[in-house]
């Protein structure tokens, strides 16, 4: 069976691991903080916090931001964390439709939306395609709201020569086993805000003013710190962090294959009048993240894809179709119908030409178009 989904590791991740077992030291400690500030410098930010998870980040981020009885613009189409992260946090979830074409959050519906009560737009690059950054940065500041990026599907993607992650507040990545950079499970918060950072670093270590390395640093005293607000555990572990800073290293090599899967998927698929491809707007480098055709008879299609040994997948149900957000003010027509209609192939570094080859034949087969 063709997996939707396969992480790219090699020796060079696990010699990292093993480097981190026998330094004794597998907790919160150096590889997290190299991983962190070598990560920051790849954004383009000034700070990165590592957390133990994108679910984690995304929580934390809008922890910072105080939005308890505040409404967030966010976007239906999307892993549910994206909007659990709004609940968690006392906040008002508010669902924007998307772009037919991206499948991006509509920066038109977004305007309609906002009120008195609006704090913050919570964006989601879905697909590893950037959204439209302009519009919605200027309608943020037009209004004075907070722009947080989720940033899960978008490790290296860029808007307009800047990488997602540096242009909202705050930006979230998640290194789930699934992702682009993949540490088996993982996230990280980045801003350029300092007083967001100290918080941040608090935040996910129990609202403690020194983490354990901090604390082992140094000689004098290393047994003292306060705690100064109630935080959780979700810090990352220096084996994930270990695991990460090689697989950042690889990061812009593993894209460039992913876009050369999906050019040569796109170039198989276009004459298909059932299917549309994904589109990838001006000014704009996607992470290539999934690979999502809109297609006739979807159903249909997954059963007789999966009887031929190809997995796919949806993403997403709408998160507005679910019981717990039923209840949530939206206006999502768009996101309503096209979501019926989408459906994820196959798409990682190692999946071979051969392979696209043969899922796009049987594509084809399914339409009669062989």
């Amino acid at each position: 069976m063709i997996p939707v989904f396969r992480p790219c590791y090699g020796e060079e991740e696990a010699i990292a691991v093993q480097e981190v077992l026998k330094s004794g030291w597998a907790g919160l400690g150096p590889k997290t903080k190299e991983f962190e500030e070598k990560f920051a410098a790849y954004i383009g930010v000034k700070y990165a916090v590592a957390v133990n998870s994108a679910t984690a980040a995304l929580h934390l981020a809008l922890k910072v931001l105080e939005i308890e009885g505040y409404e967030i613009i966010t976007t239906p189409m999307t892993f549910i964390s994206t909007n659990h992260a709004i609940i968690y946090n006392k906040g008002i979830p508010v669902f924007a439709d998307i772009e037919a074409d991206t499948l991006n959050i509509s920066p038109d519906s977004i305007k309609k939306l906002i009120t008195n009560k609006t704090k913050a737009i919570l964006l989601v690059h879905y697909g590893g395609y950037p959204c439209d950054m302009d519009e919605i940065v200027d309608m943020a500041e037009k209004y004075n709201l907070f722009v947080i990026e989720d940033c899960a599907h978008a490790c290296g993607a860029e808007y307009k020569g800047k990488k997602v992650g540096s242009i909202g507040d705050l930006g979230c990545f998640s290194f789930h086993a699934v992702k682009n950079l993949a540490t088996g499970d993982g996230g990280m918060i980045t801003t350029n805000n300092e007083r967001y950072y100290e918080r941040l670093i608090r935040l996910r270590w129990l609202g403690i003013t020194k983490d354990t390395w901090e604390r082992d640093k140094y000689s004098q005293y290393s047994w003292y710190y306060d705690v100064v607000e109630v935080g959780y555990k979700c810090h990352m572990n220096d084996i994930a962090a270990a695991i990460g800073i090689v697989q950042l290293s690889k990061l812009e090599r593993l894209n460039k294959k992913r876009e050369e899967l999906t050019n040569l998927y796109n170039n198989l698929l276009h004459d298909v009048p059932e299917i549309k491809t994904p589109i990838l707007k001006p000014g704009r480098k996607s992470a290539y993240h999934n690979y999502v055709i809109k297609a006739e008879k979807r159903d249909e299609l997954n059963t007789f894809l999966a009887g031929e040994g190809i997995s796919t997948s949806v993403h997403y149900f709408p998160n507005n179709h679910y019981a717990i957000y039923e209840g949530f003010r939206g206006d999502t027509p768009v996101s309503d119908y096209i979501w019926k209609k989408i459906l994820t192939l196959p798409l990682f570094p190692d999946l071979r030409p051969e392979d696209v080859h043969f899922i796009a034949n049987k594509i084809k087969m399914f339409y009669g178009r062989d």
